[in-house]
Parts: C-alpha cells; sequence; structure tokens
C-alpha cells in the first residue's frame, strides 16, 4: 500500500534496525520497546491483518518468530519472550499492516502483558464450543 508506513520499513524505504531480513519479511527493533529488545516481524507484502495473510505466509512468520525468540535468549539473557499479534482496533491493532511483536521479557521488567480471567458457566463453553466446531 502506497501509505502504509509498515510497508515502507519492510521494503527499505524508511530506514530500520534490521535484525534479520528473509524474502518475505523483515524484522526489525521497535521504536517504542516495551522492553530492552522489542522486536517486530513484517511482511514485505502488504496484509492488513492475520485474516489477510496467506496460510503458507503465517507458518513462516511463526518458524521466524522462533529463531528470533531464540536469539533473544541466547543473546539478550532475556527469561522469556512475549509474541503478540493484534487483528482490528478492538484487538488492540494500530497499524493495519500484519505484524507480530517479540517483546523479550526480563524478570522484575514491570511489563503487564494479561487480561482478567473470565468466569463462565459450562454451558457457556459449551455453547461456544458448539459455534466454533
Amino acid at each position: 500500500m502506497e501509505n502504509c508506513i509498515f510497508c515502507k520499513i519492510a521494503n527499505g524505504e524508511i530506514p530500520s534496525g534490521t535484525i534479520e531480513e528473509t524474502d518475505l519479511f523483515r524484522v526489525v527493533l521497535d521504536v517504542a520497546p516495551a522492553t530492552r529488545g522489542h522486536a517486530l516481524i513484517l511482511p514485505k507484502a502488504h496484509y492488513a491483518n492475520l485474516y489477510e495473510l496467506p496460510e503458507e505466509m503465517a507458518g513462516e512468520a511463526m518458524k521466524l518468530a522462533k529463531r528470533i525468540a531464540l536469539r533473544m535468549k541466547e543473546r539478550l539473557g532475556c527469561d522469556g519472550v512475549n509474541l503478540i499479534q493484534n487483528n482490528e482496533e478492538a484487538a488492540g491493532q494500530t497499524v493495519f499492516h500484519f505484524h507480530i511483536h517479540l517483546i523479550p521479557r526480563y524478570k522484575e521488567d514491570g511489563q503487564k502483558i494479561g487480561w482478567k480471567p473470565g468466569e463462565p458457566t459450562s454451558q457457556e463453553l459449551d455453547a461456544i464450543k458448539t459455534l466454533l466446531t
């Protein structure tokens, strides 16, 4: 897309802290990181979200995420890694170009990535299971 900032970053039109590049993706350091080493996996082709991303590219993105997460663990000494991928505004997506956040986690890093667990009844869970199967 012509005005997509992530397209421009992924295709090298805007300088970035690139840590890996493949034919399909560019992995860059986030300029507003949640923690030290926070990175983004950006496809070079424009897909607004996971729904548009071809299935084979989704698989390649996860393989890349695993490789980068292992590198973060080894070289940054992080204690864990969050993979976060938001789709649509209601889910927190702010840039409408598919991307995966890789957030190295460190004990006592102060970040709170989570949610308040719900308490559905067994009937509600059964109804949802029926809808999704």
